[in-house]
């Protein structure tokens, strides 16, 4: 019986580190942000849809689409963000799905749906147990700054975008205190994966 694993966070709290240890103990991880890429590549049917919707506009001089430009438009305008989002999250649903799937048959004693927005858009449902990669709110403001050279402004406003990790706290399976070092997440990813007896 496969385990089927939601991995989510915040914005800068870590959670591509926890995913790569998953690696660490081969366990397949299914990255929604990776998948979210491919189904925006030129001739899928969600670029074309994007197309459709957005106009020319936001497409670079490749024909690729532009993502600051698509992202500032639907960054400020919620009615913009709901149709990207519906046209978006369906395709990287299904992709999910089919690679879980995949492995399901394949046996893998446990595969890592990496889901940053988990709770918001309402995907539970199709994992057995939720790990959340948790970081105090300074650690996660100073983390963003220093990866995105954002201003103190900017990645408060990307965090309040996001639901608030204190409330994801509560929904989640277990949870990961990312505040420390990397042999320290390591060591709590470990001993729940023996809890949950996929690993020894």
């Amino acid at each position: 019986m496969t385990v089927v694993i939601g991995l989510t966070g915040g914005i800068a709290s870590g959670k591509s580190t926890v995913s790569k240890m998953f690696q660490g103990f081969h366990i397949p991880v299914i990255d929604a942000d990776i998948i979210a890429r491919e189904v925006v590549e030129p001739g899928k049917e969600a670029y074309n849809e994007i197309v459709k919707a957005f106009g020319k506009e936001v497409l670079g001089d490749n024909e690729e689409l532009n993502r600051p430009k698509l992202g500032s438009i639907v960054f400020h305008n919620e009615e913009k963000r709901l149709l990207l989002n519906g046209i978006v999250h369906p395709a990287v649903r299904n992709e999910m799905n089919a690679q879980k799937d995949r492995y399901i048959r394949e046996n893998a004693q446990a595969i890592v749906l990496d889901i940053p927005l988990l709770f918001e858009s309402k995907l539970t449902s199709i994992v057995d147990q939720i790990l959340l990669v948790y970081v105090d709110n300074e650690t996660q403001i100073t983390r963003l700054m220093e990866r995105n050279n954002f201003t103190q402004e900017e990645a408060k406003a990307r965090i309040a975008a996001q639901m608030p990790l204190q409330e994801k706290i509560v929904l989640a399976d277990k949870v990961i205190n990312n505040n420390g070092t990397i042999e320290e997440t390591k060591a709590q990813l470990s001993s729940i994966l023996k809890e949950w007896n996929i690993i020894k």
